[in-house]
């Protein structure tokens, strides 16, 4: 029998670790601003076209290649940062597999530019699908560039599975976001089609936060500080009354690397115990520092997973550091064990005893009597007596000298006659019978001739408010309340932009928007069944669920929006609702083109038949 097994050529194996490494646009981004960082640059610019679909291209003036290191780069397992197997528990730079490069040439048009700062002439290489087309010298600035075009254009199938480019703009402003909090001390910009987008100068990091969040995050910071022997935090924290719905602005950064720890995340939440309303996610933005040979980084290809030393400690540390700084700078109530001196017993009272106070009762008081005895009133201090000389008046006496007039009553008249006229009809008020029960706060239930409906009371509004402002965008202009004072609400500069470009479709919805800044949105107007305290967390739910999966028609659009914001406002589980309430939410649904599902297709409602019924009690 024949062998079977064979070694696969370079530019297949290229493509399959490409799977693993290259995921979409964003992956490249990381990848190249990662190797950016890696060569000690100081200013990186970031230039993507179309979410990064037709153009990547991270320019920087780190220390360059030679000629043989930048053809020597796009091989499998080429890397400058490890030698051996043991330089795995000592890294400080981002990359050591050397697998992102080859990766990246294997499906796309690569074009590096590269030059040493000791060189007069630079290396221009041009590579397509994992096949060198041409390296030359070139006529170069210090540094390397990097330009990735045509991203999976010999894998259409790959391509094929990108999102809208409104969603792979958001990964890539997330991966952005992330290297750059990371590395405040280096010069960040970032352009997307031409315009600028981000444009991060060197600073600190409280300022990288606020230049990336908008100046309205300044506020809501609270600075954390610890230094142990097995971990040193520094970053910022949140405080409660700022916290969201979405899990947008978290940040954890181990050694200046992002990474996603979901039992470190347990720690912060553990630490706001009892500061956030149910459901509410507190921001924050923590730099953790520990010795490398603690952690191991090579258990994820994405590598933003780590393997911790001693996980219990860092919890333990974590948890009690933001619980510290919460209760240091006033954050979360705290009890006050400082006393005052004033109010301690003087010293030379301290040993003696209290004195009760004598009382003395006149028994022979009497408050009605003409005339009042004297009284005499004795203390330890002395004898002293209080007379009244003056003779009271009689109460008769106030009326005295006033005008006498008197009138005959007998000259009056008045109606005697007996009124038997009513205000309402006297008719047997018909007996209103009632329709509808609600269950446990969840369910409302109907008769009906058949039997009975079982209505979900969440899904079924989910359903009415759907086609309500589904109806408002498409065919007619909502009518909204308007309010008495402007509310003012903050954004980051991303989810501004989102929504100037949804203002047209959530004015029809009833919303009334006075301006649009930077960092902040000015309402005048709400639809008519929202709250002022709902507007927030409408909002905030609305750019969640559009950044997640926004559709490329404008129909589509609305229809997100339309679905986002009925689940929101609809009622929820537990709330009570009054018969009347009951009724029109049963009337509203039957009246609904598609009463049968809510608008993420589930059922709104079932019967149980009379049959059935008797079934069950085996009639």
């Amino acid at each position: 029998m024949s062998s079977i097994i064979q070694l696969l050529p370079d530019h297949v194996a290229n493509q399959i670790a490409a799977g693993e490494v290259v995921q979409r646009p964003a992956s490249v981004v990381k990848e190249l601003l990662e190797n950016a960082v890696d060569a000690k640059a100081t200013d990186i610019k970031l230039i993507i076209k179309d979410a990064g679909k037709a153009l990547v291209q991270v320019i920087d003036n780190g220390v360059g290649m030679s000629v043989t290191d930048a053809r020597l780069c796009f091989e499998r397992h080429a890397t400058s940062k490890i030698r051996q197997a043991e330089d795995l528990f000592s890294l400080h730079t981002k990359g050591f597999r050397g697998e992102a490069l080859a990766s990246i040439a294997a499906i796309a048009h690569v074009e590096m530019k590269t030059k040493q700062d000791q060189e007069e002439l630079g290396n221009h290489i041009v590579i397509e699908g994992s096949k060198f087309v041409s390296q030359e010298p070139a006529v170069l600035p210090k540094g390397t560039s990097f330009s990735v075009k045509n991203l999976f254009y010999n894998i259409p199938a790959r391509r094929n599975f990108l999102k809208s480019e409104t969603v792979e703009l958001r990964h890539v402003i997330d991966e952005f976001q992330r290297v750059a909090l990371a590395h405040p001390n280096i010069y960040f910009t970032m352009y997307h089609n031409g315009s600028e987008m981000f444009n991060l100068p060197q600073s600190n990091y409280r300022q990288r936060i606020v230049n990336i969040f908008s100046g309205k995050t300044n506020e809501k910071l609270v600075p954390v500080q610890e230094e142990t022997e097995i971990l040193s935090i520094q970053g910022f924290v949140g405080k409660p009354e700022f916290a969201k719905k979405n899990r947008g602005e978290q940040f954890f950064f181990v050694n200046d690397r992002y990474i996603k720890s979901g039992y470190l995340h347990h720690a912060v939440m553990n630490a706001y115990e009892g500061l956030l309303p149910n459901g509410a996610q507190p921001s924050y933005f923590l730099y953790l520092n520990v010795p490398p040979n603690t952690i191991d980084i090579n258990i994820h290809p994405t590598k933003t997973e780590i393997k911790f030393d001693d996980e219990h400690a860092l919890y333990s540390i974590l948890r009690s550091a933001i619980k510290h700084s919460l209760g240091q700078f006033n954050v979360v109530p705290a009890l006050d064990f400082d006393r005052d001196p004033n109010l301690d017993t003087p010293y030379e009272y301290q040993n003696k005893n209290a004195q009760y106070p004598t009382v003395q009762v006149d028994r022979s008081y009497n408050p009605f009597a003409e005339e009042l005895p004297n009284k005499s009133f004795s203390g330890n201090a002395g004898n002293t007596s209080y007379k009244t000389s003056e003779k009271q008046q009689n109460w008769e006496s106030l009326y005295v000298g006033l005008k006498q007039d008197t009138t005959e009553v007998e000259s009056f008249s008045f109606e005697n006659e007996e009124v038997t006229a009513s205000l309402f009809d006297e008719k047997e008020e018909e007996q209103t019978i009632k329709r509808t029960y609600q269950i446990h706060k969840k369910y409302i239930v109907s008769p009906i001739k058949s039997g009975m409906v079982i209505m979900d009371q969440n899904r079924a509004h989910q359903r009415v408010l759907y086609e309500q402002f589904l109806t408002n965008m498409t065919v007619h202009q909502a009518s909204s309340q308007q309010l008495l004072f402007p509310l003012q609400l903050h954004f980051s500069h991303n989810e501004m932009k989102l929504i100037a470009e949804l203002q047209p479709s959530l004015e029809n919805t009833g919303f009334v928007f006075e301006a649009i800044d930077d960092d902040a949105i000015h309402i005048s107007g709400i639809p008519i069944n929202t709250t002022e305290s709902e507007v927030s967390l409408v909002l905030e739910h609305l750019i969640s669920d559009l950044q997640d999966g926004i559709p490329e028609s404008s129909f589509s659009q609305n229809d997100t929006i339309a679905k986002s914001m009925a689940k929101s406002l609809s009622v929820k589980t537990g709330t009570y609702l009054t018969e009347k309430e009951q009724e029109n939410l049963v009337n509203n649904l039957f009246a609904c083109k598609d009463p049968n599902v809510s608008p993420f297709q589930k059922p709104t409602f079932i019967t149980m038949r009379v049959e059935d019924i008797d079934k069950r009690f085996a009639l």
